[in-house]
């Protein structure tokens, strides 16, 4: 990885809920093909970096630059709507939606690539399914289907294993390998340490601000995790 370029650079990187300051002066690069996991105390801005990434969230200062073509982006299981009645074959087309468009008119390899999709996760014996029938592992295998035929080079995932039990965290993360030996660049929020130990070869460590930012085995150190105790106490925002 030492010698691959960019794939998002952020610069002195800032972002506001009301007069709070959620990001303070981010500063640093993802590199192109780079597995990475953005873990810090609640409140300590994980999510509102991905969503600032996607322009869901404006900057209040600073600027990133994001080289990827095409960027695919799995929010919070929490803030997915669960109330349109919506087959789990559906769900997972709208990865499609920028070949086929608002026509949604599935050639004969379109629906192949979604059947694909549901067989790499486990889950094409349940395409007919409507959404509210599903665990929430089951969902996430959902989402990560449709996470696949988006196809993209860049992905953000947002608590990707939270709540989800370990058969599924670990069939997902076989998925996230493959992604990564395919040389896409994969940024996750996570919780569990010990999985990012095992997995992930680049942490950022956030709290607000930058605490620590490489290599997951010099990032994640006793002092390291002690600064972010201390600077947790204050914040109230996820």
């Amino acid at each position: 990885m030492k010698n691959a370029s960019p794939c998002l650079t952020l610069l002195n990187l800032e972002a506001r809920y009301g007069s709070h300051i959620v990001l303070k002066q981010i500063t640093g690069s993802f590199q192109t093909g780079s597995l990475t996991a953005i873990v810090g105390p609640n409140g300590g801005g994980k999510s509102t970096l991905l969503k600032t990434l996607m322009k869901f969230v404006p900057l209040s200062h600073g600027s990133f630059l994001n080289t990827a073509v095409k960027t695919a982006y799995l929010p919070q299981r929490s803030q997915i709507d669960l109330e349109f009645p919506l087959t789990v074959e559906e769900v997972v087309s709208f990865g499609l939606w920028k070949e086929v468009g608002s026509v949604r008119a599935f050639k004969k390899n379109q629906r192949e690539q979604i059947c694909a999709a549901l067989e790499a996760v486990g889950m094409l014996d349940h395409k007919k399914s409507h959404l509210q029938t599903l665990s929430g592992g089951q969902l996430q295998r959902v989402l990560f289907a449709r996470l696949i035929l988006q196809n993209s080079d860049l992905i953000l995932l947002d608590e990707p294993f939270t709540g989800i039990d370990s058969k599924t965290t670990h069939d997902l993360m076989l998925i996230v390998k493959k992604w990564h030996a395919e040389h896409r660049t994969i940024i996750a929020v996570l919780h569990d340490l010990e999985l990012v130990k095992r997995h992930f070869s680049e942490t950022l460590l956030l709290s607000t601000k930058t605490i620590g930012w490489g290599p997951t085995k010099t990032v994640l150190t006793p002092e390291s995790l002690h600064k972010i105790h201390v600077c947790s106490h204050s914040f109230t925002f996820a």
